[in-house]
């Protein structure tokens, strides 16, 4: 089974795919198995006593884990910031970390995978980020009145400290931590009425982010290096959906530092032993292209026919979506003067991430490991062990700082 599966092809009708694919790679058959499960099998599940979604360390330090990523658009202080509500967390000793792929723990309970998108994460993960918090809470408060002998009813918790205002005794989490991590989560519970919030939705919140992405010390991608790690660029096709029809590496592999020239699906890739050879090499490819299936518009033809449907004019596609807005009557003479008129042409969606697309890859036996932005990573975990012939929980997927996204 050679198909690589999107995150949209994850969703509601592909259990059958997800099946094979983990027949295919583990000689097992799963039943009864929703996607997420497919998707983690063969995955480790180690969590703290806090669950999947909170460390708490000896030094007190909260740390969240994130299952959506970073893009910069600053949604792990969001959610960074809903467990420390809940939690009445010190917001400075509050930390963020990406969650592993284990989509049945950390699916987007909008897509059915593990992933980010459509302004999703903090609704998505907003009860779910809450209870945890919540959770944690509990924890310390009956660590706390066991210890001190006191009603729970009456600890309070403030910038992780614990108090007791009775008998005036306090500890901060780093001192209650070894008790509270014995004790079993709440299954319900409670959670603060919104009115007594005092992170959520006040200027305290501050980018977790801002600093490491300041001073260089953020990772990306591109700034991962490995031992003998080879880069690999490939000369993609000018048109969407054309193929190769053949390719001359002669020159390419005459280049200092390339060592080899693949093609694969999506066009022709030069591995060489760092990106400068890799980048010559792929210039120096000769490559023929078979446009017959290719997408034929361009950014001419597509402004083209808007100006035409704006003006009530030409054919539109069908199930199209669209209102036209008109103003009533020639402005210009309305107005005295010198009259300047110009029209200005943009997409109507379009990528704008300021990171190419780029991952590390590392393929051992028995286990693989990529490294990258990943916005959908049990996706990229399923379809790289389709690859690879892996369980799916064998691929691990570290997730990085991503630099932009769709929008």
């Amino acid at each position: 089974m050679n198909k690589i599966l999107s995150p949209r092809e994850t969703q509601g009708a592909t259990r059958r795919d997800l099946v094979v694919g983990a027949t295919l790679v583990g000689g097992a058959l799963l039943v009864g198995c929703s996607p997420g499960d497919l998707l983690s099998v063969g995955a480790k599940e180690d969590f703290g006593a806090f669950g999947p979604f909170i460390k708490i360390g000896a030094d007190g330090a909260v740390t969240v884990i994130s299952k959506h990523i970073e893009f910069g658009q600053g949604n792990h202080a969001g959610l960074a910031a809903i467990v420390a509500e809940e939690l009445d967390a010190d917001w400075t000793k509050v930390k963020v970390e990406q969650a592993p792929a284990i989509a049945k723990v950390y699916a987007n309970t909008g897509m059915g995978v593990q992933g980010t998108g459509g302004s999703s994460a903090i609704s998505n993960s907003w009860t779910q980020l809450r209870q945890a918090g919540a959770g944690a809470k509990a924890m310390f408060v009956e660590a706390a009145a066991n210890k001190w002998n006191a009603p729970a009813g009456e600890i309070t918790v403030k910038d992780s400290v614990v108090s007791h205002a009775k008998s005036g005794k306090s500890a901060t989490f780093a001192e209650l931590l070894p008790e509270a991590g014995k004790i079993a989560p709440p299954k319900a519970p409670v959670l603060k009425d919104p009115k007594t919030f005092t992170l959520i939705g006040t200027d305290r919140v501050r980018r977790k982010d801002s600093q490491a992405k300041s001073d260089g010390t953020a990772r990306f991608t591109q700034d991962v290096q490995l031992p003998d790690m080879l880069v690999a660029m490939v000369a993609h096709a000018p048109r969407y959906g054309a193929k190769v029809a053949s390719f001359d590496a002669t020159e390419a592999k005459k280049v200092a530092g390339v060592v080899e020239v693949y093609q694969i699906p999506t066009g022709v890739a030069v591995v060489a032993q760092n990106t400068w050879a890799a980048r010559k090499g792929r210039e120096a490819l000769k490559v023929s292209w078979d446009e017959s299936g290719a997408e034929k518009a361009s950014s001419d033809t597509l402004a083209a026919n808007y100006r035409q449907w704006a003006a009530g004019k030409g054919t539109l596609p069908e199930k199209t979506e669209w209102q036209a807005f008109e103003t009533k009557g020639d402005a210009a003479k309305k107005v005295q003067g010198t009259i300047f008129e110009t029209t200005y042409d943009f997409p109507f969606l379009a990528h704008a991430a300021m990171e190419p697309m780029n991952c590390v890859a590392q393929v051992g036996t028995g286990k693989a490991k990529l490294t990258f932005g990943s916005q959908i990573p049990t996706v990229d975990q399923l379809n790289t062990a389709k690859i690879v012939g892996m369980l799916p929980g064998a691929v691990e997927i570290e997730t990085l700082f991503a630099g932009g996204s769709f929008g």
